[in-house]
């Protein structure tokens, strides 16, 4: 019987605003696998959960141990505990997958796909948040290979500080930042606007109106993903349709209980499930069986570290239908050295699937361990939340 011998976080500082935050399960045969729960600002909660599930993990039978990570829709531990099941369901799959001598592309599909369609993320490349600095990391972008990309321009702009807060002309600002990345690249590129979830329905309205000129592929999260606000985000979708502009959502759905709603509700054109939260591998791909069932686009979020992006490579070739996957693009070196330089290579605007057993790399601890957690500025993420 191979057994779990040790599960262990690893939280890694990236820069003054990021943190991200690994699973390593340890098997009795020494095999390692790795996971992600990357939730950036909340990690002492992250490694305080790791923490306690590897007191339960410990000496478990490994091919046993699902029902350690299954998916609890009321848990206490929310957004939090979702995250470290995820992980660490990944890591329990890459340790299967090299047993088996197989990817876990193979070890999912028997004919998985070769590439997977990217779209870069510069939302945090961006360190000038002028129109024109993000119009030239758009640029840079292109340059790099992508025929796709995505921003987060309303920086500072939240609904409820509206008394307080000159939020009509922060919005304002972020319509510009968008109409000068739709000038930098053309109109070949498609161009994606994330709204972080920051507007009120009539502030939404008036949005879609503003920025149907610069015909962005979707506007992602314009309004809480409350169930009591779930009429209110399938009429802005239907608005955003008169204009020609899909709209995408769902990238903290924990669960395919989540998605199902979602997805019979009409909210979205394009859902976002992210592998750090729905449940690992097993979880995603359930979502994505949904999303195939209701014609809905299939585009993983995935904006944080490389474990992450290669787990979501690897759901994404073995995906019933898909659309694109989100890279957080040219936001640290530490993406490629963690892994030990680039294991995934665009090309084509794909990413390669990687064909070594398991999940095609390995945390390099040594390189971790030179950048050990740091806490993150007070109000450091404010303006960017989850991507």
């Amino acid at each position: 019987m191979t057994a779990i011998a040790a599960l262990q976080p690893v939280v890694v500082n990236v820069s003054p605003k990021t943190n991200w935050s690994f699973i390593a399960v340890t098997a009795s045969d020494g095999a390692i696998g790795w996971g992600e729960c990357s939730l950036n600002g909340w990690e002492p909660l992250v490694v305080a959960q790791a923490q306690m599930l590897a007191r339960d993990a410990a000496g478990r039978d490994l091919d046993a141990a699902d029902q350690l990570v299954r998916y609890l829709p009321h848990s206490p531990g929310g957004l939090v505990a979702h995250a470290v099941k995820s992980a660490t369901e990944q890591a329990l799959v890459d340790v299967r997958a090299q047993a088996a001598g197989k990817s876990i592309a193979h070890l999912l599909s028997p004919a998985p796909r070769t590439s997977v369609p990217g779209y870069a993320n510069i939302n945090r490349s961006v360190t000038d948040r002028t129109p024109a600095g993000f119009a030239a990391a758009a640029a840079r972008a292109v340059a790099a290979g992508y025929t796709a990309l995505k921003l987060a321009p309303f920086d500072g702009v939240i609904a409820a500080d509206a008394a307080q807060t000159p939020i009509d002309a922060r919005t304002r600002d972020g319509v510009d930042r968008v109409f000068a990345v739709r000038d930098a690249v053309g109109t070949d590129i498609a161009v994606m606007v994330d709204c972080h979830w920051r507007f009120d329905v009539d502030r939404a309205e008036a949005l879609l109106r503003d920025i149907a000129p610069a015909k962005p592929y979707w506007v992602e999260c314009m309004i809480s993903e409350h169930p009591l606000g779930f009429s209110s985000i399938a009429r802005l979708t239907a608005l955003a349709h008169e204009s020609g502009i899909r709209t995408a959502g769902g990238e903290t759905i924990a669960g395919i209980d989540q998605a199902q709603a979602m997805c019979a509700g009409k909210l979205y054109d394009v859902l976002m499930p992210d592998i750090k939260y729905a449940g690992g591998f097993a979880g995603m791909l359930a979502i994505a069986g949904v999303c195939a069932d209701h014609d809905v686009a299939f585009a993983p979020h995935n904006p944080t570290g490389p474990i992450a992006h290669l787990a979501s490579i690897h759901v994404c070739a073995a995906a019933p239908t898909l659309l694109w996957l989100e890279h957080q693009w040219n936001e640290s070196p530490l993406f490629d050295a963690l892994v030990g330089g680039p294991v995934a290579p665009l090309a084509h605007g794909g990413f390669a699937v990687p064909v070594a057993a398991g999940l095609g790399a390995a945390l390099d601890r040594g390189v971790a361990a030179v950048h050990p957690y740091q806490p993150l500025a007070p109000g450091a993420n404010l303006d960017e939340r989850l991507g």
